[in-house]
């Protein structure tokens, strides 16, 4: 018999599909659609591990069985290739991005076609090409002439020596996360997306995907839509008036004091003279340190600023203090406090020996005194004037009505949200399609004095699109905050009859590309347009949509914002671009085992405490101790708990971490392909649990798959019959069918394995072997392990592909057991089984199990007080005593 060989097979059907795209997407409009897409990858230098496979894999068998199925399958693939880790390997090495990128593109499509993915190349993107570029700027004009791109200064996080801007989280103590240079606090001109326009719709919309509920969580909060009211508090000396916004306006009765940003431009106009120079001092430490440092400050700062407001319910004034907590970021950039109704607030009046009252009960009682904590829940109104009873929600409409009507306020939602800073000061890029006016006597490129009118920017024509990268030879983004593109001279200055204008010199985030490229693969080679009505029309939305669950947040709000802008402006024509929406759960490394070692002797974890540097010591003597690994051949289950073989009395921990370089636990797929072939791996990745679950990689499970493709080869190798399958094997193979079927649809593919399995195990014990059961099992097993189903289908004499063969049918009436066992339970312990007609009725059953030969000396003597047949049948609980 010929041995089974996936590295001869697996090539020979790769090359095949290619020649002959076989997976090229139907242009048939009679043939129903869907459209199933993965989260494409940024083509890092590491290439694939094997946790990348597992999203590819479910969803390319649940494409396989689409095509079998009758339908027009749109399941294309490209790169998200825009990214910082491109470019920081230039500024090391000197290699253009480019270069570096189509390197790691290379790779990552040889390996993804290693696997076997029926991926319709024809349609293959990649971000950084310039006809790919051309539309992601057309859809940034889209949204500068809706009035939805503006610039706008905003404070960031400057790094001078690293010359970039940092994300809060990548400053720590005021200086950057890597290298710890100096970081200060600066305005500078940023490009904003004005994404809060679609905040409602944003959150409205997402009851009509059919999404994990806690990915809409997330996306819910990540909005943070509130309502609540606007309350003017008028400055006591008639200055103005100070805004801010609350959903607590029925707690106003507490307000005991104010607080306001440094940044508020009240500032001044509320600071007396003898409080400026502690206010300027405050204000000037504040400023610079990043706002996730401020929020995440645990003790409370802060300066009175010697003014007062006027509370517009008590006309009572109100102290106003300056501190860092409160950011113009966020709402008005001034709070009301109350301190008796909430924690951070009671805090900061402890602190600083501000007054706290009581406005809300949980039952109508006064405390006597001070309140002793701050009671944050809703209730009933106190100390609250003509408001006293009101429920907390009651109070909220009642007043906000009548802060309306005097003037004092307003209803009002706010979010949480914020417009989306769009500008990246890097090289590596999409280049901002918009010019500026320059004020010059000469040539700017020439050093010629010059004045570059930012607050006039301009279009660039769209039929001058893409406007590409000038080619540098340093990509170093230097320590001029506008960016890498400002010392590419020729390329930012130009003329143009006689003026001279400049080119924006920042360029586009890595989400710009990945907002749209769902709407590219449509009609991806469209050369006038991003694509055409018609193809929106044919494929949209995205019927299937499969990614990790790190893009819960804001890949998906950012394409959900650009593609509410596009429907709006008539290019689309459905309101949400993903229907369902999986998120794959993670493969860890392999599970290790370790335990606690002092010496040569093994302490188990009550033995030990941790030390000051984090890490282990001896209870009783403060011996250092050490976290060891155990070979898992030195250990053993008992119950519940893993021990060490030689010594039982040490307990073992098992563990999988994620996999790390760092930990020396990632699994290379090209490794696993040539060991156990890309068949054995799909089918591996998919029997490890559910697809949404997370779970560990064990090289000895993999060794399971592979027997069970071997065993099917071997199977496939045997004489076959034309004999008809009858009995048992024909229900079997009818309800295989089935089970294959409905579980691919609902992607629980590790029961569809197993029911495969289970078919295979009495396709073996039956001969001679009906050609229709094998043929069955190839078709079944085809989009799991599709390079072994067309060797086997050629085996059994058909032409290729398989891919073009109808999914098998099952009959309903086979799919039901002739005959069913009755479990007989008496008193909650099973006494006996009867076999009956699967078709016999309940009252049957009942009668049956009060015959059971097996159940009678439990019952004799016995008063029967009940007997339950529950709907399925299957069971009859009988109660005696």
């Amino acid at each position: 018999m010929e041995r089974y060989t996936p590295s001869l097979i697996e090539p020979k059907w790769q090359a095949y599909w290619a020649e002959h795209q076989t997976f090229k997407t139907p242009e048939d409009p009679k043939l129903p659609k869907k459209y199933v897409l993965d989260m494409f990858p940024y083509p890092s230098g590491a290439g694939l591990h094997v946790g990348h496979p597992e999203g590819y894999t479910a969803t390319d068998i649940y494409c396989r069985y689409l095509r079998a199925t009758g339908h027009a399958v749109l399941h294309p693939m490209g790169w998200d290739a825009f990214g910082l880790p491109a470019e920081q390997y230039a500024i090391q090495t000197g290699t253009h991005p480019a270069v570096t990128t189509q390197k790691n593109i290379a790779t990552f499509k040889r390996q993804i076609m290693a696997l076997g993915l029926s991926y319709d190349w024809d349609r293959e993107v990649d971000t950084t090409d310039p006809a790919y570029v051309k539309w992601t700027q057309w859809i940034f004009l889209q949204l500068f002439k809706r009035g939805l791109a503006y610039q706008s200064e905003k404070p960031v996080n400057w790094c001078p020596a690293l010359g970039t801007v940092l994300a809060n989280e990548e400053v720590i103590d005021g200086k950057s996360e890597r290298g710890s240079h100096p970081v200060v606090r600066l305005p500078l001109r940023q490009w904003m997306l004005r994404i809060t326009a679609y905040a409602d719709r944003l959150v409205d919309d997402l009851k009509l995907a059919d999404w994990p509920e806690s990915t809409k969580t997330m996306q819910e909060e990540w909005i943070g839509r509130s309502e609540g009211a606007e309350v003017k508090f008028p400055l006591v000396d008639g200055n103005g008036e100070l805004e801010i916004f609350t959903t607590r306006p029925d707690t106003l009765f507490g307000v005991t004091f104010m607080v306001i940003a440094p940044e508020h431009p009240f500032v001044e106009r509320l600071t007396t003279h003898a409080q400026k120079n502690a206010v300027e001092a405050y204000a000037h430490q504040a400023i610079n340190r990043s706002d996730l440092d401020r929020k995440a400050a645990k003790e409370k700062t802060g300066v009175f600023t010697g003014g007062f407001v006027t509370n517009p319910l008590t006309g009572q004034p109100v102290p106003v203090w300056v501190a860092d907590y409160v950011m113009m970021g966020y709402g008005t950039g001034a709070i009301m406090a109350v301190p008796g109704h909430d924690q951070r607030d009671f805090e900061f009046a402890r602190k600083f020996g501000i007054p706290v009252l009581q406005v809300v009960s949980a039952d109508g009682t006064v405390i006597d005194g001070e309140m002793p904590e701050a009671m944050t829940e809703e209730g009933v109104a106190v100390n609250s004037g003509p408001y006293n009873g009101l429920t907390t929600e009651t109070f909220k409409k009642k007043v906000t009505q009548d802060l309306e009507a005097s003037g004092q306020g307003k209803l009002r939602v706010e979010f949480r949200l914020r417009d989306w800073v769009f500008s990246r000061q890097r090289y590596w890029g999409e280049p901002i399609p918009i010019y500026f006016p320059v004020e010059t006597d000469g040539d700017p490129r020439q050093g010629a004095a010059h004045t570059i009118r930012y607050d006039m920017p301009m279009p660039v024509d769209e039929a001058e699109l893409p406007l590409q990268l000038p080619e540098l030879e340093d990509f170093n983004p230097g320590e001029d905050p506008a960016g890498t593109l400002a010392r590419a001279i020729d390329w930012r200055f130009f003329q143009r009859d006689g003026l001279w204008y400049a080119r924006e010199t920042n360029t586009m985030p890595q989400w710009a590309g990945s907002c749209w490229y769902y709407l590219r693969f449509m009609d991806p080679r469209n050369p006038t347009a991003a694509w055409s009505q018609e193809a929106a029309q044919r494929w949209l939305p995205v019927d299937l949509y499969v990614g990790g669950a790190e893009h819960a947040v804001l890949h998906l709000l950012y394409a959900r914002f650009w593609h509410k802008v596009l429907l709006d402006a008539g290019h689309l024509n459905v309101p949400e671009p993903f229907g369902k929406l999986v998120h794959q759960g993670m493969i860890l490394g392999e599970v290790e085992y370790t335990a606690f070692k002092l010496g040569d002797q093994f302490l188990n974890r009550d033995q030990i405490t941790t030390n000051p540097e984090g890490g282990y010591q001896h209870k009783e003597n403060g011996a250092e101790v050490l976290l060891v690994r155990v070979p898992e051949e030195d250990t053993e289950k008992k119950g519940a708990t893993i021990i060490l073989k030689a010594n039982p009395k040490i307990t073992v921990e098992a563990r999988a971490f994620k996999m790390s370089k760092s930990r020396g636990n990632v699994v290379n797929p090209d490794e696993v392909i040539l060991a156990h072939g890309a068949d054995a791996l799909r089918l591996y990745e998919m029997f490890l649990g559910p697809l949404e679950a997370t779970k560990p990689w064990s090289t000895t499970g993999i060794q399971g798959v592979s027997r069970f493709l071997e065993r099917t080869w071997n199977l496939g190798q045997k004489p076959v019959s034309d004999l008809a399958p009858e009995g048992d094997l024909l229900r079997l193979m009818h309800k295989t069918i089935r089970k294959v079927g409905e579980d691919i649809e609902a992607l629980r593919l590790n029961t569809a394995i197993s029911a495969m399995m289970i078919f295979l195990n009495e396709l073996a014990k039956t001969e001679p072997l009906p050609r229709v059961a094998v043929e069955t099992l190839v078709r079944l097993l085809h989009p799991f392990a599709p390079h072994l189903a067309e060797e086997l289908w050629e085996t059994l004499s058909h032409a290729p592909s398989i891919q073009a063969v109808p999914w098998p049918t099952y009959d309903p009436a086979l799919c039901v057991d002739e005959a069913v066992t009755v479990v007989v339970q008496i008193n909650g312990k099973v006494r006996g089984r009867v076999t009956l007609p699967a078709d016999s009725s309940l009252d049957e059953r009942r009668t049956a199990a009060l015959a059971c030969p097996d159940a009678q000396s439990h019952l004799a003597g016995k008063e029967i007080l009940k007997v339950v047949v529950p709907p399925n049948g299957t069971l009859v609980s009988i109660v005696v005593k």
